[in-house]
Order: structure tokens, then sequence, then C-alpha cells
């Protein structure tokens, strides 16, 4: 595991506002979605030749990647091979025409979005995106795999621990 209070501090602010499995269901959906509707555009700028080729899409997870690494190693390579799976998908659909991959890239975005708005709304939480935009857009694909990971049912220590600073954050 990387730095434990970075990594926890993070994780119990968001796990405090994703706590109703509609809502965590819903993200598990959504920010995949929207992160594919930002990939997608960014796929369209690139450089290299033939296989060697590097685009906007792969300098964005690269940089989360390495972000994600300073939280968790394990965490940030499951990101990694997964968002590097996801700019697979981006890239073919972004070498359509741009009328019909923008649009797909706009539903994406959008979309995503408004089931993100649905979940809290059933939740009835304020989406952390309202307070903290930037840290609730790259803390969202982390927790992600870290729900992944719950629902594998690995790494139970950390999530008793999580839960147990969640239970102490309502507390208060």
């Amino acid at each position: 595991m990387g730095n434990d209070g970075k990594l926890m501090d993070m994780l119990t602010g968001y796990a405090a506002a994703h706590r109703h499995p509609f809502n965590i269901f819903v993200h598990m959906i959504g920010i995949p979605t929207i992160m594919l509707g930002v990939l997608i555009p960014l796929t369209w700028v690139s450089a290299g030749s033939g296989s060697a080729t590097i685009n906007l899409a792969h300098i964005l997870i690269l940089g989360f990647f390495l972000f994600y690494m300073t939280l968790d190693r394990l965490f940030a390579v499951v990101f990694l091979i997964l968002a590097l799976l996801l700019s697979e998908l981006a890239g073919t659909i972004g070498s359509q025409p741009v009328a019909i991959s923008g649009t797909i890239a706009a539903i994406a975005f959008f979309g995503g979005y408004i089931a993100q708005f649905v979940g809290h709304a059933v939740e009835k939480s304020m989406p952390v995106l309202i307070r903290h935009p930037i840290q609730a857009n790259l803390a969202a694909p982390f927790f992600t795999v870290v729900e992944l990971f719950k629902f594998a049912g690995l790494r139970e220590d950390l999530f008793n621990d999580l839960q147990r600073r969640v239970e102490l954050l309502r507390d208060q």
C-alpha cells in the first residue's frame, strides 16, 4: 500500500457521500462512461506512427496513474490496465467521423454525469462534484477501482478500516 493517511483521507471523504447501493452501482457505470466521453476526443490528437502512436488520452491516463501511485500501487496498476482498455475503445470510436464519435463522446460524458446526479438524488446526498469538482474528478476513477476490489472481497482490512472512519465522520 502507498501513503495510508492520504489514501484513507481521500477514500473516507468519497465513501461518506457514496453509501447507498444504487448510487454506488450508478457510479460504477457512470464514471467509466464519463471517462469514455473524455477520452474519445483526446484520441483525436496523436503523434507517432503505426503501433508507436501516443495520444492525449494516453497522456491523461499516465497522469492519473502517476497520481494514483502516490496513493496505492496495486489500485494504480489495476486502474492503468482498465483505463488503457477504455482508451482502446475510445480510440476505436474516435476513429469514426467526428460527427459520429463526437456525438457518442457527448452522450457518454453528459449521460454519465446525469446518472451520477440521479444516484445522489436517490441517496439524498450532495455530489462531491458540487463542493470539490477537481477532487471529485480525480477521486472518482480511483474509487471505482477500489469498489471493484470491495465487490471481489479483496483487501477487507482496508474496507473495514474505511467503514470505521466513515462511521466516525458521520457521528461528528
